[in-house]
């Protein structure tokens, strides 16, 4: 009865304590949304995971192709921050003061690859471009998508785009170009390498493609303006550069800049 007396004047500072961690530990944690570029959805899954454990903040993510995603910042979406398939759409942002300037950087560079969830159907010279004995081949929208870009820049350079135009089937993104082909509506096509690595292997049959065919699909990271300021945001692209993030980068198949 007595110690309870004693606490009693003490009560009221405790519950302010209180009240006082609860509020400096929601405003420690926070959410940011994240629009990322579809080739990386597997890697940004898990790094999403290993950095709300890490630092408390929740990323709310979306995925899709880096020209849709560069038309709805410009139309006001909430992003963010935006993980790109290329370069030059957050130079155009940061330019067009739609993201902010300094936070630009290279999280991956991409690799491309002709694959078929078929095995013995893409040889490792990619020599079945030239035979062109297939009915339906899969590429992302190239005005939308940098990986689908690069895909038809490989069929120019290899002087096979005007023999497969035909066959061609365009893929609103390169997770939808990989969902065609998985699904066998298109013998083969172009993808991320990163889409197709399991375990450091890959499923069914592939070319990965030398990256002379084709510009490097350096994948930038930016910070919009919606973002501008915010601690989970400015802790992601902290997360990214970090050495759990790279280490996760690199084990779907991408490298990284030495930049």
């Amino acid at each position: 009865m007595t110690s309870c007396r004693l606490l009693a004047p003490l009560l009221p500072c405790l519950s302010l304590l209180l009240a006082m961690l609860a509020t400096t530990g929601a405003a420690r944690a926070d959410e940011v949304a994240v629009a990322v570029a579809a080739n990386f959805t597997a890697p940004m899954q898990k790094i999403a995971a290993e950095f709300e454990k890490d630092s408390g903040h929740k990323i709310l993510a979306s995925y899709g192709s880096t020209g849709k995603f560069y038309a709805q910042i410009k139309n006001g979406a909430p992003f963010e921050v935006l993980l790109t398939a290329d370069d030059e759409t957050p130079a155009r942002l940061i330019k067009e003061n739609a993201a902010v300037a300094g936070t630009a950087f290279t999280y991956a560079i991409g690799k491309l690859v002709l694959w078929s969830a078929s095995p013995a159907v893409v040889d490792a010279k990619g020599e079945v471009l030239k035979r062109g004995r297939f009915d339906h081949i899969s590429v992302a929208n190239p005005k939308l998508a940098p990986y689908g870009a690069a895909g038809v820049q490989v069929m120019k350079t290899l002087g096979v785009y005007d023999s497969l135009q035909g066959k061609i089937v365009t893929a609103e993104n390169i997770t939808q170009a990989h969902q065609f082909i998985s699904s066998g509506n298109c013998l083969l096509g172009f993808v991320a390498l990163s889409q197709v690595l399991k375990d450091g292997k890959i499923e069914g049959s592939a070319w990965l493609v030398p990256a002379g065919l084709y510009t490097p699909i350096r994948q930038d990271a930016v910070i919009l303006n919606k973002g501008k300021g915010k601690p989970a945001a400015e802790a992601l692209l902290k997360y990214l550069k970090g050495a759990k993030a790279k280490t996760i980068i690199e084990s779907f198949g991408y490298t990284l800049s030495s930049s």
